[in-house]
Formats: structure tokens, C-alpha cells, sequence
């Protein structure tokens, strides 16, 4: 079975994410501009209406494993346990520790993976180039 996320552009098109990273105009039989007209009590009504997507109870998110935020990113970013590590000069035995529970990332790891999320690009350049010599 193969997943196509759906997301909103900013300039409020829609798209289809495939899993190979690239995306493609949305098809679907929704009326994206009649949702857009809804309000959100309307649409919270219609989706309560239809049998196939009503909301998680306590017991369905008490049954759902939650996936590390690391192996969200890394994941987006379509790299592998290993070129992640590399990239961002995470020894790949913690990432390892992190993706599969057995370890939670301490308050600065977390900081940084928040940083690697919002710029991955930036970052990876930043660590390429090194640490910055001052003159004395």
C-alpha cells in the first residue's frame, strides 16, 4: 500500500506528496474552495458525519505508538539512520538509541533537531565549513 500525504501551499494550492519527495497538483474529487468557505465548526460537523473519519477516543491514542520526533525528521528529509548521523554529526548509535525509544534526546539535542528541522540545508552547509578561526 503505498501513502500520498496531501498539504497546503502557501499560496494556498494543494498538492500531493508522493513517497519518492515529489509532489504533484492534488486530484481529488474535493472542492478545496468550499472547504475554504466552511467554518470550523462546519467542518469539524461534516467530518462527524462521515462514517469513515470520525475521531480518535482515548483508547485508540492510548493504542498508537508515537514516533520520535528524529525519526520524523530524519524521515522527511529522506535520508537514511546513517547519512543523517553523518550529516549532522550525531554519533549513529544515539540516533539509533533515540529513534527506537530507548533513549529520549536530553534539552539541547532536542533544540538541535529543532534547528536541523527548520533549516536542514543551512545547517549541513554550516557543519561542512567547519568551526570559524579567530585572529588573535
Amino acid at each position: 500500500m503505498t501513502t500520498i500525504y496531501s498539504r497546503r501551499l502557501a499560496d494556498g494550492t494543494y498538492v500531493e506528496e508522493l513517497p519518492d519527495g515529489t509532489t504533484r497538483p492534488s486530484v481529488g474529487e474535493s472542492d478545496w474552495a468550499r472547504v475554504d468557505a466552511m467554518t470550523d465548526e462546519e467542518i469539524h460537523a461534516a467530518a462527524l458525519s462521515d462514517p469513515d473519519a470520525q475521531p480518535l477516543t482515548e483508547a485508540d491514542l492510548k493504542r498508537m505508538k508515537r514516533l520520535p520526533q528524529t525519526r520524523v525528521i530524519r524521515r522527511a528529509l529522506h535520508l537514511t539512520q546513517e547519512e543523517f548521523a553523518l550529516r549532522y554529526h550525531i554519533p549513529v548509535g544515539t540516533l539509533r538509541d533515540w529513534e527506537q525509544g530507548r533513549f529520549e534526546p536530553d534539552q539541547t539535542a532536542k533544540a538541535y533537531l529543532h534547528v536541523i528541522a527548520g533549516d536542514p540545508e543551512g545547517i549541513s552547509r554550516l557543519l561542512q565549513a567547519g568551526p570559524r578561526r579567530t585572529h588573535s
